[in-house]
């Protein structure tokens, strides 16, 4: 059976759309029956402590020379010296969600020393797997990663089927739904200023997205939508489980985020595949996920054009249907070809040993997912 390694920082269990593609891709590959050991690199990436960093190395020593190593990007960008030390005898495979450098909200000392030290990183691997065409533009571009070592490998979407694609007819009161971490790089504060422009419009607005990332960020949030006296309109729902926030999608109107950059924008994906309208940004991967009939972009940080927008999304039920039925007619990527990138990744390493995973539609003996 082949053997794969996955390193990533911390609890696989984390509620963000990483460790969800990074959990569905280890299952999809279990189910097409590779062997994965998933190594914990631990807490407090991108920025770890000293004694978190010294312990990454060995923790991937570990790991059979020769046998391929996926490494979360949030933990390689800054871990240069160990995949140096570990390019001669593994072979790495760098995962980037999107570059580090690229978060919101960085000093300019601290952007250009995380810039320079992912660059450093993957100088050092094999392979790269990036989740969008536009994050592998990025790192050819700006980080020097020769294009024939990259492939994309799309994020995958649960697809809707049935009565769960039609759409309910919107109430008097719009319900708005944004979904992701409270952090500087979802633009919620631009949100909340837009929709303090739109007090006349009856709408509900549920933020489903971990609060406890960044604590700053998220009570500098809370306070701004007190302050707005938007409490009583605003939801603050924190992490939700996959099956609440499925039933969030199938209760909403109107999908909306503010991102200020996203290298693939899942939550995005997972809108149009609930056949839900979008308001969202122009930016990053989001144009190339979201489809132009089925939603309205406006450049990132711009609270006019994103209060312009939502008004006209939430007062045009036209406008709304004809942005839900692009989303339905969209044909959304699969986790089973997300399984099959990362396969054709592992295809030129003899991977220990020899036998080939089986086909994706094995038959019963194949092994089960996570």
């Amino acid at each position: 059976m082949a053997a794969v390694t996955f390193a990533v920082p911390g609890s696989l269990d984390q509620p963000t759309g990483g460790y969800n593609y990074d959990r569905r891709v280890i299952a999809g590959l279990r189910q097409r029956g590779c062997e994965v050991e998933v190594i914990d690199l631990g807490d407090g990436f991108p920025r770890p402590t000293p004694e978190t960093r010294d312990a990454a190395l060995p923790r991937l020593r570990r790991v059979p020379a020769g046998q391929p190593i996926v490494v979360d990007g949030l933990a390689l960008g800054v871990l240069p010296d160990a995949a140096e030390a570990l390019r001669s005898s593994h072979r790495l495979i760098a995962l980037v969600h999107h570059p580090l450098a690229l978060e919101s909200g960085l000093a300019p000392a601290e952007r250009a020393a995380l810039r320079e030290s992912e660059r450093a990183a993957l100088s050092a691997v094999t392979r790269v797997v990036v989740t969008s065409p536009a994050t592998r533009d990025i790192l050819v571009a700006d980080y020097g990663v020769p294009p024939e070592i990259i492939a994309v490998a799309l994020p995958g979407s649960v697809p809707m089927v049935g009565a769960t694609l039609a759409r309910k007819q919107a109430g008097k009161t719009i319900n708005l739904l944004a979904v992701g971490a409270v952090v500087p790089r979802k633009g919620y504060d631009v949100l909340i200023e837009a929709l303090g422009q739109l007090t006349d419009l009856d709408w509900q607005l549920v933020v489903a997205g971990d609060c406890k990332r960044d604590r700053t960020t998220a009570m500098e949030l809370a306070a701004t939508i007190a302050r707005k006296g938007l409490e009583p309109r605003v939801c603050l729902a924190g992490a939700v489980n996959e099956h609440d926030l499925a039933a969030l999608y199938g209760e909403a109107d109107v999908f909306v985020l503010a991102s200020r950059f996203e290298g693939y924008g899942m939550a995005y994906a997972e809108a149009i595949a609930h056949g839900l309208p979008v308001v969202g940004t122009r930016v990053g991967a989001i144009p190339d996920t979201v489809p132009a009939d089925a939603g309205v972009l406006v450049p990132p940080d711009d609270t006019a054009a994103l209060a312009a927008a939502l008004r006209s999304m939430m007062t045009d039920p036209g406008l709304r249907e004809h942005c839900s039925a692009a989303a339905r007619a969209t044909p959304m990527p699969t986790w089973e070809a997300a399984t099959q990138a990362f396969l054709d990744v592992f295809a030129p390493f003899p991977l220990p040993p020899a036998p080939r995973c089986p086909p994706l539609h094995a038959g019963p003996g194949s092994e089960g997912g996570a």
